[in-house]
């Protein structure tokens, strides 16, 4: 009498009860790092003393830093392989492909548990996995220790009927559905897909969905596991590993939403946020200067075969820049056999590694003030290394009829559109794996080089705060503005020191300066304050320039985490409206800290009067923000053990 989700949940149950808004304990079976949070995630494990993991499997991917423009990006993957070979994990060297097409393909099973440093690790709901984004130290504990904790979230069942037409893809559906729900319309839920709709989506469709469920900013989305999953499973010669898993007939539901696949039409989201939704006959002929093509959102081999129809024969406009960037060595490979890589080369089209690439603003930044049309997960202003560029997110089919038009154009407009019949078996490019020794034969160290500096830890928390505001934002405030992620920043996420002098650089220039002259502070905040990416950096910045607290309207909840398991208070305005009330550089004062912690109510004395504050924080939140964070926690409990 379950949801798949409580299925889940209660099957790997360790400690707690199945009660909204309780937090629980459940066992982790997999984890997944990226080396853009990764060397992070590997020093704290460090911190932490261990010699070797919990999980049934934990792998770490590098995909992400890939440009080496210098040593400090090869240095970062060399420490990550060292820290993968020491603690028994196995590591994705540079051109394996992106973490969560590669773990799709190769590892996510149904039924599993999976917490992954990156925020688009629900991709694997796809196949039938219970897969959490979180922050690196909550993936690092979970390595360690083989759990993670969560609060029980609400389900939202979203159940589809009918059949996409051709030429309209499942980012169509996301996008349709983002723009229903909004960026933070899935917050506190799981989203559970349900209905006769779902027979008709391969599990690379049903993964397309769950990556942007991130967006919606929901705690993961998950799909039955069944013949489609089956299927999936036996093309990639891993159907031993198939359960069928469905929700019963009775299961409970919060809320109920009903979607028909065959009314879904071409749309895009416009700059700059994904729940920007417009059907593309909605828009004009708006001229592009830039397309590109492939991230964990449509990498798969059936999108990178779609493309490749609609190009067949075709040039792409004199006036475009196309890059196509398929999701993994396998994809690559299989596309060069059956002659597709040619097709795009011979359209005029640029062939990039597999990798996250442009999606992270990692190379093939656009021209000033360019329009760029991308089948990417996210459009924030400044993301594509161009901060006057606007971005555009569609299917990778809506990208290349685009790329042939001129123009943000739908795939009905050309003639050639078919379906993609897959493989019987697809041949994995497994030399870029490398699997662990046993353990005797392990190294006992790390490999450091000179640009990995310490992290910094927070202290036990004061009793009394009194701090000026040194910032004052808006709604929707997300990682990338805390911690900008551009090529020319990526290589220093394991150098807080230096990537502090950009800190909020999206938003103000002297953040770090103000920061420093006023010995930290607090910042102030909207709703959904930290939306976007699990990157934790967006929490170490604060903590290296002495911010002690956040205080917004609501968080987005992978960020808030991140706060609380660094040492900072994240707390939430009682009545939103006294957020007028609060001015850039305001002197403040939270005082009775710790007593406030306990009770959840908080009083900031503010040059405008006394303002409530409220901070919802379980048992063990409260100790680790005692404690100064979850690295300091975790480690006073092992010296107690």
């Amino acid at each position: 009498m379950a949801s798949i989700a409580y299925q889940l949940l209660n099957d790997h149950l360790l400690e707690g009860e199945l009660r909204q808004g309780e937090e629980i304990k459940i066992k982790i079976d997999q984890t997944l790092t990226q080396d853009s949070t990764g060397t992070m995630v590997y020093l704290q494990l460090e911190a932490m003393d261990i010699d070797t993991i919990s999980t049934e499997l934990s792998v770490a991917y590098i995909d992400h830093n890939m440009l080496q423009t210098g040593f400090e990006n090869p240095d970062d993957h060399q420490f990550i392989q060292s820290a993968a070979e020491k603690y028994g994990l196995v590591f994705s060297k540079p051109g394996g492909g992106i973490c969560h097409q590669v773990h799709l393909e190769q590892f996510a099973r149904p039924g599993k548990t999976l917490v992954g440093s990156d925020s688009h690790t629900p991709t694997a709901g796809g196949i039938g996995s219970l897969a959490i984004g979180a922050g690196g130290l909550d993936v690092a504990v979970a390595m360690a220790s083989g759990f993670y904790y969560l609060k029980v979230p609400k389900i939202l069942n979203i159940r589809l009927s009918g059949k996409l037409p051709v030429g309209v893809n499942a980012k169509d559906v996301i996008l349709t559905i983002l723009g229903k729900k909004t960026v933070k319309g899935g917050t506190g839920y799981i989203v559970e897909y349900s209905g006769e709709g779902v027979k008709s989506l391969s599990v690379t469709d049903r993964a397309t969905i769950c990556n942007m469920g991130a967006e919606l900013g929901a705690t993961t989305s998950i799909f039955p596991s069944d013949e489609v999953t089956e299927a999936f499973m036996r093309r990639h010669g891993r159907e031993e590993q198939f359960v069928p898993i469905h929700a019963t007939d009775d299961a409970h539901y919060d809320e109920v939403m009903d979607l028909d696949l065959s009314t879904v039409v071409p749309s895009v989201a416009k700059p700059h946020l994904p729940d920007q939704y417009a059907p593309i006959d909605s828009l004009g002929k708006v001229k592009v200067d830039q397309v590109a093509i492939g991230s964990c959102t449509n990498s798969s081999y059936t999108d990178m075969m779609k493309v490749a129809h609609i190009l067949k024969g075709r040039k792409v406009h004199e006036d475009v820049s196309l890059v196509i960037s398929p999701g993994s060595a396998t994809i690559l490979g299989a596309l060069s056999e059956n002659g597709a890589l040619a097709t795009m080369i011979q359209s005029g089209a640029r062939v990039l590694e597999s990798a996250c690439g442009p999606c992270i603003g990692m190379g093939q930044a656009p021209k000033s003030g360019a329009t760029s049309l991308r089948s990417f997960n996210r459009n924030f202003k400044g993301r594509s290394g161009t901060k006057d560029a606007k971005i555009y997110l569609a299917s990778p089919e809506t990208c290349a009829a685009s790329a042939i038009k001129g123009y943000i154009a739908s795939p009905s407009e050309l003639e050639g559109l078919d379906e993609i019949k897959e493989p019987d078996h697809y041949d994995h490019a497994t030399n870029y794996l490398i699997y662990p020794k046993p353990k005797d034969e392990r190294p006992s160290e790390t490999i450091m080089g000179p640009n990995i500096k310490p992290f910094p830890v927070a202290e036990p928390v004061e009793d009394k705060i009194s701090k000026k505001i040194l910032l004052k934002a808006g709604d929707n405030v997300t990682t990338d503005d805390i911690c900008p992620s551009t090529a020319k920043l990526l290589p220093f996420r394991s150098n807080i020191p230096k990537l502090s002098e950009y800190a909020f650089s999206t938003l103000v220039d002297d953040f770090k300066e103000r920061a420093e002259k006023n010995h930290g502070g607090i910042v102030v905040g909207g709703d959904n304050y930290g939306q976007g990416s699990s990157r934790e950096h967006a929490a170490l910045l604060p903590l290296y320039l002495g911010v002690e607290a956040i205080v917004a309207k609501s968080f987005a909840r992978i960020h808030r985490s991140n706060l609380i398991n660094m040492g900072i208070l994240p707390l939430v305005f009682k009545n939103p409206d006294d957020y007028d009330r609060i001015m850039e550089g305001d002197e403040i004062t939270l005082s009775n800290v710790k007593a406030s912690i306990e009770s959840g109510e908080f009083i900031m004395h503010t040059p405008a009067g006394d303002v409530e504050l409220i901070g919802d924080f379980s048992a063990r939140e409260k100790d680790m923000l005692y404690e100064g964070g979850y690295l300091n926690y975790t480690k006073n409990r092992r010296d107690v053990e």
